[in-house]
């Protein structure tokens, strides 16, 4: 299905790089980006390409919606890190938000999102997919450095890419850790870079990274991406592989990325 962009573009903005790259592109192809920021580490960079840039707590829920309607949005793009955490700081959530957490069967990270599309479609917002403006940034297949991966880690890549498909399928996360066939970690609720801690930590040496985007995923919400941190978690850890899926995985900053597991003895594939 063929989507007519509106000129002004609304972007929700978490944390990273990410939503600096699609503000960047949209106004590089002569899109006005209104910005309601989530986070506070890429604002500077943000206001470079963005018209308006208005912050607020995830959980301000009637704030968020005043602004839109305000700025007259139509469509808008979710980017960037919002941490999973934010559901456990009911607090700072208005009524509303507390209201919408209460009537979820679950709060795993689809049901959210879900709730939240709907809301806006209420509103007559539609909620783009994620990759619109940032094609460009999707990884197709094969070894994207220079070292390539042994025939024991490829195992571990073959096995860790249907375990993540069979945990995407429960909506539990999107990486998992594996050593020798065993199952060092899971994705849950503390992200990628957490999960790569846990499971690099018992795996001693040579940990096997695979993330991969969820069966059916939907993209207008949580398209798998890595970038910079992630490498420098594995580097620290001492994890020897990662891999992610082809065509379905944004990497941020790819040239650097690719340096970085070159320089320190990193394999990084897409499969």
């Amino acid at each position: 299905m063929t989507i007519t962009l509106e000129n002004k573009q609304g972007l929700i903005a978490g944390d990273g790089i990410l939503p600096i790259r699609m503000a960047q592109y949209a106004k590089e192809n002569g899109f006005e980006v209104i910005c309601i920021s989530l986070a506070k580490d890429n604002v500077g960079e943000l206001k470079k390409y963005c018209s308006k840039i208005y912050s607020c707590h995830p959980g301000e829920v009637n704030r968020i919606e005043a602004i839109l309607k305000e700025e007259q949005i139509k469509q808008l793009t979710f980017l960037g890190k919002v941490h999973k955490k934010v559901l456990l700081q009911l607090h700072k959530f208005d009524k509303r938000a507390v209201d919408l957490v209460k009537e979820a069967t679950r709060l795993n990270d689809d049901k959210v999102m879900l709730m939240i599309v709907e809301e806006l479609n209420k509103i007559g917002i539609e909620v783009l997919d994620q990759t619109i403006f940032i094609k460009n940034l999707m990884i197709p297949a094969g070894v994207l450095g220079k070292h390539k991966p042994t025939e024991e880690q490829m195992a571990d890549v073959n096995y860790g890419f249907w375990l993540a498909k069979e945990m995407g399928k429960l909506d539990v996360g999107q990486s998992v850790v594996i050593k020798d066939k065993m199952i060092m970690a899971v994705e849950a609720i503390e992200g990628t870079d957490c999960c790569i801690k846990r499971g690099a930590k018992l795996a001693k040496k040579g940990a096997v990274v695979v993330k991969v985007a969820k069966p059916n995923q939907d993209k207008r919400f949580d398209i798998p991406a890595i970038g910079m941190k992630t490498l420098r978690t594995m580097n620290h850890k001492k994890a020897g592989v990662i891999a992610v899926e082809a065509n379905e995985t944004i990497i941020v900053d790819q040239e650097k990325v690719v340096q970085y597991a070159d320089n320190h003895n990193i394999v990084i594939m897409a499969v």
